[in-house]
């Protein structure tokens, strides 16, 4: 069954879990070329249903099982009444098993098959029908002359289950990579599409079963979980006889002078979010401004730890980092982090002051890192961590024993005990100062209200990347404060206050 992007699967996969699945299916019984028949014929409905009016098909072809199915898929167009050609990067004679099969039925349906040369007309929809998830390593010649061929054409593109020269695990780019306008996945879907530079690669996403077995499937663990509306955690709704004390105290630490704004931006998200009571504790000089914005949050003006101790005492979560800074002032507030043992976010500065090691971390804690600040933590480069976002964000995990946020497009969530997400949603008018702030302040209410930090990160990354979408309709110009509403309204379609 064929599937858009609002109705993906939650089970990600490396591309070795897919070939397992695969040929778990077909050691059931289920051919590999009536399988990579099934794939063709999924394709070709895509194609059909995203340029109707196209009749000219110019499918790119290189040597594996991704190559039979572009000769597939070429067979059925030219059956379709389309003018059809493959383009054969390497010798179509040198194709063994079910590819050579598809090969021989491309040329029995007439289809005209061309060896590629870099001066070859591309015609028509271009399918890419190179490497799929065969790859590995950067992407040789001729493949990368072909790829940067098909990216220069103004045609338009539909990947054959991933991407050419985009890794199936990372998302990342192996030299060449194609821009596809479609992609249709098959079996499982992999990690790769949704992470790295999968977003700016794949275009629309399709997804198609190919009706494995089910059974089949579920005997191969995923990798990671999708995120979405239907495996959300969730809030419980509330008594009647709630009061705010049922709903936990948030104190926000930061806002050193000239970044006031970060902090007050997380406590404003965390009293919006259901936190029973908010205060922030920044320097003296914000407490004015503070209090005409948002008189509900509880606003202390700090200059040392001594005033800082007893708002800790009566907090029950701690969100700290937001415009800290890393001067003496934000690094003396930060240092008495570790003595509370409350849950707490850590994000910016004193995440930088951890990577600095100028502070333990405390047990029960959600670090929230963007790919900078995370190769900080672990001493690699950000290139490193882009490179694998997964297991970069798993490395955190274990390296400090908590939950991280991996911020970035397809932000993951680890913990230390392996449990990987992912959730691809998002909007680019979202990238903007602030929204991380607003992001830490949604987390540390959930944690108020009871869920664990990895499920408190799972619904908080959500319902800020939505909000992001909802409002990144409107273009340019978004600012972090017009996300506080909008989460506010999500939090309550996915977790009604009262039933």
């Amino acid at each position: 069954m064929s599937q858009t992007t609002d109705t993906l699967p939650t089970s990600l996969y490396t591309a070795a879990q897919v070939r397992e699945i695969d040929a778990r299916l077909i050691a059931a019984g289920t051919p590999g070329f009536e399988l990579m028949q099934r794939a063709a014929h999924a394709a070709w409905r895509s194609l059909r249903r995203r340029w109707p009016d196209e009749q000219r098909i110019t499918v790119m072809a290189g040597r594996g099982n991704n190559a039979g199915d572009g000769y597939l898929i070429a067979a059925l167009a030219q059956r379709g009444g389309r003018q059809v050609q493959v383009l054969a990067v390497g010798d179509p004679q040198q194709l063994q098993g079910d590819a050579a099969q598809a090969f021989a039925v491309a040329r029995e349906a007439g289809v005209n098959v061309l060896q590629w040369t870099a001066d070859a007309s591309l015609h028509g929809v271009l399918v890419d029908a190179l490497l799929g998830t065969g790859v590995s390593g950067e992407v040789r010649e001729p493949y990368a002359s072909a790829i940067r061929a098909m990216n220069d054409s103004p045609r338009p593109v539909l990947a054959v289950d991933l991407p050419s020269g985009l890794c199936a695990d990372t998302g990342r780019v192996l030299g060449q990579a194609v821009s596809a306008n479609l992609t249709v996945s098959f079996i499982g879907l992999k990690v790769g599409l949704f992470t790295g530079d999968g977003p700016d690669r794949v275009g629309e996403l399709v997804f198609d079963d190919l009706q494995a077995d089910q059974i089949i499937l579920d005997q191969i663990q995923p990798s990671l979980e999708h995120l979405c509306a239907a495996n959300l955690p969730t809030l419980a709704p509330r008594k009647p006889t709630a009061h705010k004390g049922s709903f936990g105290q948030v104190l926000v630490i930061g806002g050193d002078l000239g970044t006031g704004g970060a902090a007050l931006l997380s406590a404003e998200a965390a009293l919006r979010c259901g936190a029973g009571m908010v205060t922030l504790a920044t320097r003296p000089e914000h407490v004015t401004a503070s209090l005409v914005r948002r008189p509900e949050i509880m606003c202390s003006g700090v200059e040392s730890t001594y005033a800082l101790t007893t708002l800790t005492q009566r907090a029950d979560v701690l969100v700290i980092g937001p415009g800290l800074g890393q001067a003496p002032w934000g690094r003396s507030l930060l240092s008495l982090a570790p003595q509370c043992r409350v849950p707490q976010v850590w994000d910016a500065d004193a995440l930088n002051l951890l990577a600095a090691g100028a502070v333990e971390l405390p047990s029960d804690c959600l670090l929230t890192p963007h790919p900078g600040e995370a190769a900080r933590l672990l001493s690699i480069t950000v290139g490193e961590v882009q490179a694998d976002r997964p297991a970069a964000a798993r490395m955190l995990a274990s390296r400090y024993g908590c939950t991280v946020l991996l911020k970035g497009a397809g932000t993951l969530i680890a913990h230390s005990d392996g449990r990987l997400a992912l959730c691809d949603r998002g909007h680019p008018a979202m990238a903007s100062a602030g929204l991380g702030d607003v992001l830490a302040g949604v987390a540390g209410a959930l944690l108020a209200q009871g869920l664990a930090p990895f499920d408190a990160a799972c619904l908080a990354v959500w319902l800020h990347a939505v909000a992001g979408e909802r409002l990144g309709k409107q273009g340019r110009g978004l600012a972090a404060a017009d996300l506080i509403p909008a989460i506010r309204q999500l939090l309550e379609e996915c977790s009604p206050c009262r039933t």
